[in-house]
């Protein structure tokens, strides 16, 4: 969870329905109607990550989602009978500097633990990896799920050996692929 041990194995339900109950359904059709209206997808999951602990380890999946959207149409004073303007993403400005790195550069993600949202998992803070290639650009989630939209930056997947990230015991064939923005990475 979140790239933090210590919570046991995920058990896979089998034959597993995408809804439990007919709620479900309708928490995910209201998420569709009021991301990229009210809210970004990274204020969402940064509502989700701002769940008192016990309470996000008690709730399903979809409780975790109406949380995030409830706290956030209360934090931007959306009122159920309010006609608000849709919000349109944007854009990336022209102007943008050239990706730092490329395909098959050695780099390193670095050991940020900031206050608020980031979608730099903690499992490779401080690992080494390669470059596979180069993506976007795209809104720094970080920022824009604080209302800072205006930060762009290259991703690039980054690919790290099974056994860079979880030691010797893990099969040296396997791998793991991420992408992470270019503030997360500094050169090998």
């Amino acid at each position: 969870m979140g790239g933090m041990h210590g919570f046991g194995r995920v058990v896979v339900e089998p034959n597993e329905p995408v809804f439990h109950a007919a709620w479900e359904g309708k928490v995910r059709a209201i998420f569709g109607r009021t991301v990229g209206r009210f809210y970004n997808l990274d204020e969402f999951r940064h509502a989700i990550e701002r769940m008192e602990p016990a309470s996000y380890l008690e709730a399903s999946y979809y409780e975790r989602w109406l949380h995030a959207i409830e706290t956030l149409l209360q934090e931007k004073g959306v009122l159920a009978a309010a006609e608000v303007p849709t919000q349109q993403p944007p854009e990336a400005p022209s102007n943008l500097e050239t990706a730092r790195f490329k395909a098959g550069d050695q780099v390193r993600a670095r050991n940020l633990n900031p206050a608020g949202h980031t979608r730099l998992p903690r499992y490779v803070r401080g690992k080494s990896g390669v470059v596979t290639s180069v993506k976007g650009p795209f809104l720094l989630p970080d920022g824009n799920a604080h209302g800072r939209n205006g930060e762009w930056q290259f991703v690039y997947p980054v690919r790290f050996a099974a056994r860079e990230l979880w030691g010797a015991d893990a099969s040296e064939r396997d791998s793991v692929a991420v992408d992470l923005w270019e503030s997360y990475l500094e050169a090998v």
